[in-house]
């Protein structure tokens, strides 16, 4: 899906899921944040996209930008959305949010060993060289979170993991720590509402920006199934194995087949129909889940 010719704002950026517009003739201070269907893994827009997927996501971070926003019980997190109604060609996957000075971290909290982190546990011990204790299996708890930062590398380079030290540099120690307390808070706050739902959240990610006064400030998506892994809890308390345990309500379904199927070199293949449609059903599922 490319990006629209939306009246009254100029496309300026498209990103691996997002096109990002400006006022065309307006305040200077708001984008218009446009999610698509399409979707990525390793670092890789694939083809072809999920139906339905960029009006989920929308659906999906509104939802929980409001709960954060202090119905959640807790103190209310800044956020990026502005709550104008957007273009009507784009109502239902966009919002229009207040530009920010977006800071070049990924900020990464997990709660259980899966994916990328279980391979590098088992062979080290450690996730992102953070030591874990000895004996944990795929998909156990983590005795607690535990914040993972990444540099946000420019669109069709991969990400790199990096050391909070090194988010320090990057930001700046005030910066760097204050990214790191609000993930925790958060993910602590959306785990629990989860877990409310029968669901558990495994891990996440989240992208934060400085507004005009220096606030820090919750932009992009959050905590939808494009930036965090989600598990049925009773499957996880119950399954006898890792695939049975970690039953997602995510794009893992995705990231499985497209590990299984290609060897990370040249054109990913693309999605087969039966991907595409256990995807977007997933989708559908973890959002009717949470918000009902």
């Amino acid at each position: 899906m490319s990006a629209l010719d939306l009246p009254g704002w100029k496309h300026v950026y498209s990103g691996k899921v997002r096109d990002l517009y400006r006022p065309a003739d307006g305040p200077a201070d708001r984008m218009l944040v446009v999610a698509s269907d399409r979707v990525s893994a390793f670092d890789q827009v694939l083809d072809p996209g999920i139906p339905g997927k960029g009006e989920l996501l929308t659906r999906l971070s509104l939802w929980w930008f409001a709960q954060l926003a202090g119905r959640d019980g807790g103190r209310p997190i800044p956020n990026h959305v502005l709550g104008l109604q957007p273009p009507a060609a784009v109502a239902a996957r966009a919002m229009v949010v207040r530009e920010l000075d977006m800071q070049p971290i990924e900020c990464i909290v997990r709660g259980y060993l899966t994916g990328t982190g279980w391979a590098e546990y088992s062979e080290n011990g450690t996730v992102c060289g953070i030591p874990l204790p000895t004996g944990l299996q795929n998909g156990d708890r983590l005795p607690e979170p535990i914040y993972t930062p990444a540099y946000k590398a420019p669109l069709g380079e991969h990400d790199e993991n990096i050391s909070f030290e090194r988010s320090v540099e990057l930001v700046g120690a005030e910066t760097a720590a204050a990214l790191r307390d609000a993930s925790l808070e958060i993910y602590r706050r959306a785990a629990a509402l989860a877990e409310s739902k029968g669901l558990i959240l495994a891990d996440t990610k989240f992208e934060f920006g400085l507004d005009a006064d220096g606030v820090l400030t919750l932009a992009d998506e959050v905590l939808t199934s494009d930036s965090s892994r989600y598990w049925d809890a009773e499957a996880w308390r119950t399954g006898t194995t890792p695939a049975e345990r970690m039953a997602s309500y995510d794009k893992q379904i995705v990231r499985d087949w497209l590990a299984a199927a290609w060897d990370k070199t040249g054109t990913p293949p693309a999605l087969p129909d039966d991907i595409v449609e256990r995807t977007a059903a997933k989708y559908r599922e973890l959002l009717e889940t949470l918000a009902g």
